[in-house]
């Protein structure tokens, strides 16, 4: 996926939940989330920490070729274990602690994202980094991952907050396609699904019924490894 679309993705879906969080009240700040155990602010925390990383990968030497897609990112491995899992959930919360209160940490995150925006779109369409787990990616494949972070813990906080999801079309589209390939919108419509309602089932936040099952496997869907 083109690295300048890829930056609009997240530009959008990065813009969408800073609006959704800046219209919290204290209390909504505090309600737990399917995420277990982090609180929405906790959940807001992970996707400022996971978002945060690509200054210092910029900043690294980068690798001379890219391995690894951004599908092949999301594979089960020590990426997923206790170990890694316990740091992920330490790290969100440290960096949610650290805020004044909520409001505040809506504009942290707002800061953050705006920032790892203009580094990226200085650099070359062949630019590669070198994730924390040691894969080598083009950049365009690691931000489309933070596009997927971003549009799946959006559906996890919508629904924490009781609101309709606030997925972005091309933020929709961008991960659709990463779990569908470059024919996803037929695929969809093939399902007579909206957009959103296939994203949600096919990471996990709606069930799948017997039926559903057989259809999304014939399609083909790309099933991530989603922590």
């Amino acid at each position: 996926m083109n690295q300048d679309r890829v930056l609009e993705a997240f530009h959008r879906e990065a813009g969408a939940l800073t609006d959704a969080m800046s219209e919290l009240s204290a209390a909504e700040w505090g309600l737990p989330t399917r995420c277990t155990p982090w609180s929405v602010l906790d959940l807001l925390g992970h996707v400022c920490v996971v978002i945060d990383w690509l200054p210092g990968m910029l900043d690294a030497p980068a690798p001379d070729e890219p391995e690894i897609s951004a599908a092949e990112y999301y594979r089960p491995d020590d990426r997923f274990s206790p170990r890694t899992n316990g740091s992920r959930i330490a790290l969100a919360q440290n960096r949610a602690a650290g805020a004044a209160d909520g409001a505040a940490f809506a504009e942290e995150f707002a800061a953050v994202w705006q920032r790892v925006e203009q580094l990226c779109r200085v650099e070359q369409a062949d630019r590669t980094v070198r994730t924390r787990h040691g894969d080598a990616m083009l950049l365009s494949e690691f931000l489309l991952t933070r596009v997927v972070e971003v549009a799946v813990h959006g559906f996890d906080l919508a629904d924490a907050l009781g609101r309709e999801p606030w997925l972005t079309p091309v933020a929709g589209d961008a991960v659709a396609e990463l779990l569908l390939g470059t024919d996803h919108t037929s695929a969809v419509d093939e399902l007579g699904w909206t957009r959103t309602r296939f994203l949600r089932k096919a990471t996990g936040r709606e069930p799948l019924n017997e039926a559903e099952a057989v259809q999304v496997e014939r399609l083909g869907i790309r099933w991530l490894a989603l922590g």
